[in-house]
């Protein structure tokens, strides 16, 4: 197989040549056919995330089809198409695994962070975490709905009922998330960089019935926000934009430090609440609305050896919608 590696903290992607994997018990073999590039594979790189075991290989929003079988798997056969996301295993023992809430699993593992991602031509998965994905849409256009639109989903969820809702960072997820708020007839507004006419003028494309700079205000307050943005001056921000009683929604898994505020802005019963993992019922839940929303994923499709290169552009906010890496 190849992959690119993650060797030590902060540093390019190595492509390399290892034996082909081989799956455990319980486990299956995935031929990825594409990997989408999430903010999270930055926090990987970049070492801001804690852990992190070297030499890894990224990747977490993986399309493929089943090759290899591992001893008791029941659940999928050779040639199955998958999705493998974030979460690649949990325990099933501690108090939040039997209390529905595996995402907060004790002992959990993270695809493309604990264990070897998609960033290659094979990948090990537990059975269990592997979503039957169907003959239905392309590999690329599927992969980014593997995380930017399982913890999409999770925050809107989590959002509540809002009826005007804010969206501070239209990248991957916020696309997704858009077209699920306007079709369950949401007014959405977007919040991106300042300048960045481009995604502004993708947010209205998707049905966003505004679109401005982060700092700006809407012309009403909102209902409830979700930041995407790993940008911890935000939160005051879209504090200050949501209604008495509204909630603001964190939806990255890092965030730099969050900026003292006066307890004004979040007074009057405003909610502040973070998104962590996805469960299982997550996917099932979102892969079965995404169609029946009419979701569609804007892409642009890079092959594996460019992987540095992505990661260097969604860094500096030049990936409009979502990169796909294919082997």
């Amino acid at each position: 197989m190849r992959a690119m590696v993650l060797s030590a903290p902060r540093t390019a992607l190595r492509m390399e040549e290892r034996p082909d994997p081989l799956p455990g018990p319980g486990e299956i073999r995935v031929k990825v056919s594409a990997c989408g590039v999430c903010r999270t594979d930055l926090h990987v790189v970049d070492a801001e995330l804690p852990d992190i075991r070297y030499p890894i290989i990224p990747g977490h929003e993986i399309v493929g089809r089943v090759d290899l079988i591992g001893h008791g798997v029941t659940t999928h056969v050779t040639g199955d198409r998958v999705g493998i996301p974030w979460l690649g295993y949990t325990c099933g023992s501690c108090r939040f695994c039997r209390d529905g809430m595996e995402n907060l699993c004790d002992r959990p593992l993270f695809t493309g962070y604990t264990r070897d991602g998609g960033y290659a031509t094979h990948a090990v998965a537990d059975a269990r975490y592997a979503f039957p994905l169907g003959e239905a849409g392309d590999d690329a256009s599927i992969a980014p709905l593997l995380c930017a639109g399982l913890i999409g989903w999770r925050s809107l969820v989590l959002a509540g009922q809002a009826e005007r809702l804010g969206i501070y960072g239209f990248g991957a997820a916020g696309h997704i998330v858009a077209q699920i708020a306007v079709w369950q007839g949401r007014s959405v507004y977007a919040f991106t960089r300042s300048g960045d006419d481009a995604a502004q003028d993708f947010a209205r494309r998707l049905g966003a019935v505004w679109a401005g700079a982060s700092g700006e205000l809407p012309d009403t307050p909102l209902d409830a926000a979700i930041i995407y943005a790993p940008a911890g001056e935000l939160v005051p921000t879209a504090l200050r934009a949501v209604r008495k009683g509204g909630r603001v929604v964190c939806a990255g898994i890092h965030m730099s430090d969050i900026p003292s505020f006066p307890y004004d802005l979040l007074w009057q019963e405003r909610q502040l609440i973070s998104v962590a993992n996805l469960t299982r019922q997550d996917g099932i839940d979102f892969l079965g609305i995404a169609p029946q929303a009419g979701v569609r994923t804007e892409t642009t499709v890079f092959p594996l050896h460019e992987a540095n290169d992505v990661l260097t552009g969604l860094k500096r906010g030049h990936i409009l919608g979502a990169a796909v890496l294919q082997p």
